[in-house]
């Protein structure tokens, strides 16, 4: 089956990717790293951590001052989406991995760590929708297609946990998944699966993982994230870290394939460098032959972006002094529970400026290992993990210790509070369910973990061995002509009925904000409200609905000071769709590069001559225009004579005369008497009487000035608010040389 490329100017077919779904396979299986280059000069710029770049990108906001290069940072990037509609879940992956992502980690809100069995297909509900065989098919299809655009192989990524562990790791072996979440530790202590239920599952989960190459990140950080003091479970998470990679081991997971998802306990206001180096350092000395999957704390996150982000760089500088396989971004989309296109991008390009900013730090950087304090703090980690271990080991192993209550005290190891999470081993969701295995017992796959009661000579290729699916005449994971494919259950909540609601809006391009789902009509809104919180919040709700919006809700505020104000931001939908077909678009202005315009300026000593007409005394739009501080037109070269404010047009002209100055600029605000409209007039008026007006240029500005008012007035531009002195010098420029000034 060939699908169509992807091109950038074009939005993703949906439909296309569902249409044959059912005869779909996964070009390719197993985890990619990036390919790193070491020493990689990109525009005047050195690197020495990044990776091979893509082939279709978005650069940072600041790349267009640096030929808009997009320096690639050396580890991966995740990205987490949410949105529980896999058809939005994928037009979301494309912006993100045009940003640089290459890792898109699909949570549901619930997930299928809540299901007792396999769905192949399942309606939404529990809270969420489990990763289903089409969801996970119609991910990969799209994303071997993104693939291709940005030049990258790209990672799709999901949970093996639940009852049904086992079976959702065949089937995402099956279906091209390409790294997994899998700890036993994550359905005992979080999901009160029974202890023993959820190692055996963990056993065949891991080893169908292990044969299918999909890397595997453990569950540690959920201490982490819901402790009540995060910054005490220190100890425990090199415990918990070290049992999962013990036994993945066992279980036959190569070394190479386990991540641990390793999170930095605290944040600010603690001092939390200080504290989280430490740990950061212990972890990597205790596991320094597995991967480190990093991520952002979110256990103290809440809904501002702001406080997030500065989070976010904080844990993203700890993961370049020390080390990241995978770095992971999480938003205040946590803090939400609103997970929005645009919150995923950022937290993306947050890691890639951060880390790409902090190219080659540890070159100039080190850390002291052997300063005092900070070399005992780490060694003191250490030591309360192995007491940890140890005397778990004394009281009897790892469900006595869950039984104890070991695990997620509030206190740090040999502190305890006594209210960490217990669990009954004879207790919690599929107690009693291990069976022992019958004579003629056959695994339903290759690679399941343990013995099959088969006749000699069919244990596979580790023995020498024929498989033993060739008595069957092959399994899934040898013979993915055997892999079924079932649709959606519910008729009614599904993605072709989703897509049949939004045909029309498609079909016809209409335009309708979003923030999560195609067409839902939502936006955000940022106010500042000069009341109590309280108040704010309710004023803030009423506003919206003035506003049109629906369904308003306060989604973020801050106080600013108790009495003075409140920062209020909302959401609401907003049930109007534009046709793109009614806009008026004007043309987009060539704008020249800085080399253009320095050459041409420089051979046609190109003069200008500005002032604030009339009676007007605003000057820092004009200066912002023509001052090289600000990035103005004395930047190019161009010798600008700055007359000030209040200048009467006469003046103005005279002087531009006397200068021999190709450029005339003016500065106005928009006036009722229309003094705007008559200074205007009257300078080009000038111009025609003295004899200048195919010899100077005519330029007015201000913040409600527009171009078309400006030349019905007799000007040759107009320039209103936002307007930089690169859009003023890219005119000057491709205005003399039309007119061979």
């Amino acid at each position: 089956m060939s699908d169509k490329p992807l091109q950038p100017n074009e939005k993703l077919n949906v439909q296309a990717l569902l249409d044959g779904l059912e005869d779909y396979r996964p070009r390719r299986h197993g985890w990619h790293w990036r390919e790193q280059v070491p020493d990689q000069h990109l525009y005047e710029f050195d690197y020495r951590e990044t990776s091979k770049g893509l082939a279709n990108c978005v650069p940072l906001p600041a790349a267009h001052y640096f030929d808009n290069i997009d320096p690639q940072p050396d580890c991966v990037i995740t990205t987490e989406i949410a949105s529980g509609r896999p058809e939005d879940d994928i037009r979301r992956m494309r912006m993100a991995a045009w940003h640089g992502a290459d890792h898109m980690m699909v949570i549901r809100t619930a997930g299928q760590s809540h299901m007792d069995g396999l769905l192949e297909g399942t309606p939404e509900g529990v809270g969420g929708i489990a990763v289903t065989r089409k969801q996970c098919r119609l991910t990969r299809r799209a994303l071997d297609l993104i693939e291709d655009e940005v030049g990258r192989p790209i990672n799709f990524h999901s949970y093996v946990s639940g009852v049904a562990g086992p079976e959702i790791a065949v089937m995402f072996a099956e279906e091209g998944v390409n790294g997994a979440h899998q700890d036993p530790q994550y359905n005992v202590l979080y999901r009160n699966i029974n202890m023993y239920r959820s190692f055996v599952d963990a056993a065949v989960a891991k080893r169908v993982m292990a044969s299918a190459g999909i890397v595997q990140i453990d569950g540690a950080h959920n201490a982490n994230a819901t402790a009540v003091k995060a910054w005490k479970v220190m100890p425990e998470l090199l415990v918990q870290h070290a049992i999962n990679c013990a036994f993945s081991v066992a279980a036959g997971m190569p070394r190479e394939q386990i991540a641990l998802s390793t999170v930095p306990p605290d944040a600010s206001p603690a001092p939390c460098m200080r504290m989280d180096l430490p740990y950061a350092v212990a972890l990597r000395d205790l596991f320094g032959e597995y991967k480190m999957r990093a991520q952002q704390n979110t256990r103290y996150m809440e809904s501002d972006s702001r406080d997030a982000t500065v989070s976010h760089v904080m844990n993203l500088l700890i993961s370049r002094l020390t080390s990241a396989d995978v770095q992971s971004t999480i938003t205040p989309d946590e803090g939400r529970n609103v997970p929005w296109h645009y919150n995923n991008v950022a937290a993306v390009d947050t890691a890639k400026q951060s880390l790409v900013g902090m190219d080659g730090l540890r070159d100039m950087v080190k850390l002291d290992r052997e300063q005092p304090a900070f070399k005992a703090r780490v060694r003191e980690i250490k030591e309360r993990a192995v007491l940890f271990l140890e005397a778990m080991q004394r009281d009897g192993g790892y469900f006595a210790g869950v039984e104890q209550a070991y695990f997620v005290d509030s206190g740090e190891y040999p502190e305890t509070h006594d209210d960490g999470i217990a669990r009954d081993s004879q207790g919690g969701v599929a107690e009693g369910t291990i069976v022992e295995r019958a004579d003629d017992y056959m695994a339903p796959v290759c690679h399941h973990f343990g013995v099959n009661h088969l006749p000699e000579g069919y244990r596979g290729a580790d023995f020498g061995e024929a498989a033993p699916c060739d008595l069957i005449g092959g399994c899934t994971l040898c013979d993915d002509s055997k892999v079924p494919f079932i649709d959606e259950l519910d008729p009614e909540d599904n993605v072709n009925v989703r897509l049949a609601a939004t045909a029309e809006m498609r079909a016809r391009g209409l335009i309708k904000p979003e923030v999560e789902w195609a067409g839902d009509g939502y936006v955000a809104v940022t106010m500042f409200l000069p009341a109590a919180e309280r108040v704010a919040e309710a004023a803030a709700l009423e506003l919206g609905r003035a506003m049109n919006l629906i369904d308003v809700e306060v989604i973020n505020r801050q106080v600013m000071h108790p009495a003075e104000g409140t920062l209020v931001e909302i959401k609401g939908r907003l049930e109007v769709a534009v046709d793109p077909a009614n806009l008026v678009i004007p043309d987009k202005p060539e704008q020249l590069s800085d080399e253009e315009i320095r050459e041409f300026v420089a051979g046609h000593e190109v003069r200008c001559v500005a002032a604030t007409v009339g009676e007007d005394e605003h000057s820092v739009g004009m200066r912002e225009i023509i001052d090289i501080k600000h990035g103005g037109l004395e930047k190019w070269g161009f010798h600008c004579t700055h007359l000030g404010t209040s200048v009467p047009v006469e003046k103005l002209l005279d002087a531009a005369i006397e200068h021999a100055a190709q450029v005339v600029l003016i500065s106005t605000i928009i006036t009722h008497g229309d003094m705007h409209r008559e200074n205007m007039q009257k300078l080009a008026d000038l111009a025609i009487e003295k004899g200048v007006r195919d010899k100077v240029l005519l330029i007015a500005g201000g913040t409600q000035v527009t171009d078309k008012q400006a030349c019905s007035w007799g000007m040759d531009a107009g320039f209103g608010r936002k307007t930089h002195g690169f859009e003023v010098a890219s005119f000057i420029v491709r205005t003399m040389r039309e007119r061979g000034m």
